[in-house]
């Protein structure tokens, strides 16, 4: 029995939150994808922070890099982290031409100090765009406020843009609105639409763990906040592909901006280790799993859809929630900026693993 591909046959794609050379190396990456169901990875700030400072796998070609003229931090973790990424995308490329574009995607992150800058975002993310150069790849941008309009601007671009740090439905349905109106403006423009992909990724448990930690012990809301909360956030997305403005857009070959399930690694032990795979299961959804979250479907999760509209439970328990005291909007509001300041941190760590390993190489550095 293989329960990733049954959980892939009811239409969720299963995407690897992880990505290192270690994986790419030893052909682990290539393995998922045929034997598990694979179809895709995500990376950020926190995962390069992880490969690069765990590894010794990086140093050759940070030698090499530093030989050929390469010498700021930022340019060096450009130079590293690209190539996982554009590795990672070539071996999912088959994927990617098989799906015809709708699967097989790489993602890669803006740097988390762009977060409130709408103009730096895009200039960084059409130079990544530019030198990824592969049809399969995403650029990673944060749903900030600063976000927002850069998500519209890139889509106007024709860059693939995976949205990050979503929390709140009500940022969400600014970032769809987005996604929609860069469509528009290229149509305007005479530009085709048709081979654009774009992901909003909607984060699920650290929503339930700032929730938890309102929540009276023992109170049956425990736990069910986060799924609650992604649970309207699918009724909204099948609320706004379609009608009228979608039918214009679909028409001329649009793909609709599917909500990616991330965070979904369970971090209360007392919960399910599959509880954000198996409660989030539904057609056009992606769910990006951490390592151990993947192998722990594969051994024992269950493939049943869960998530439905209009979802009635859902949206009582989040009426619950309210009664309760749990302020849902500041919850939301807060994780984005802890997100952005999580991973700044990361990012600053990868560039001092940099610096101090080329210390020895390059004195002036």
């Amino acid at each position: 029995m293989n329960r990733l591909q049954d959980l892939h046959d009811a239409g969720v794609s299963i995407w690897l939150d992880s990505l290192s050379r270690e994986l790419l190396d030893g052909g682990e990456f290539a393995r998922l994808i045929a034997e598990s169901a694979v179809t895709g990875a995500t990376s950020n700030p926190t995962i390069f922070a992880a490969a690069i400072t765990g590894s010794d796998r990086y140093d050759d070609q940070l030698r090499a890099a530093v030989a050929s003229g390469v010498r700021t931090p930022r340019e060096l973790f450009f130079a590293l982290a690209l190539e996982d990424v554009g590795r990672a995308a070539d071996l999912l490329l088959g994927v990617y031409e098989a799906g015809n574009g709708r699967d097989g995607f790489v993602s890669f992150e803006c740097t988390p100090d762009l977060a409130d800058d709408s103009q730096g975002t895009v200039e960084q993310a059409l130079d990544l765009w530019s030198r990824l150069a592969r049809p399969n790849v995403m650029i990673k941008v944060p749903a900030t406020s600063a976000g927002v309009p850069a998500i519209e601007e890139l889509t106007a671009r024709g860059v693939n843009v995976n949205v990050t740090l979503l929390f709140s439905v009500a940022r969400y349905e600014q970032v769809i609105d987005a996604y929609l109106a860069g469509l528009e403006r290229r149509v305007r423009s005479g530009q085709p639409i048709d081979g654009i992909a774009s992901v909003a990724s909607f984060f699920i448990s650290r929503v339930d763990a700032k929730a938890d930690a309102v929540l009276p012990p023992g109170c049956d809301l425990r736990g069910h906040v986060a799924v609650a909360n992604a649970s309207r956030a699918y009724t909204r997305y099948r609320a706004h592909f379609a009608g009228p403005r979608w039918a214009a857009l679909k028409k001329r070959g649009a793909r609709t901006q599917r909500p990616l399930w991330a965070s979904t690694g369970t971090k209360n032990p007392a919960y399910s280790d599959v509880l954000y795979v198996e409660q989030l299961i539904a057609p056009d959804t992606i769910n990006t799993m951490p390592e151990p979250t993947l192998r722990a479907f594969a051994d024992h999760g269950r493939t049943t859809r869960t998530l439905d509209v209009p979802d009635v439970a859902s949206e009582e328990t989040l009426r619950r929630v309210h009664e309760a005291g749990v302020d849902l909007a500041m919850i939301t509001a807060e994780l984005e900026r802890e997100g952005v300041r999580s991973f700044c941190a990361s990012y600053r760590e990868s560039l001092d693993s940099i610096q101090s390993r080329l210390r020895p190489l390059t004195p002036a550095l």
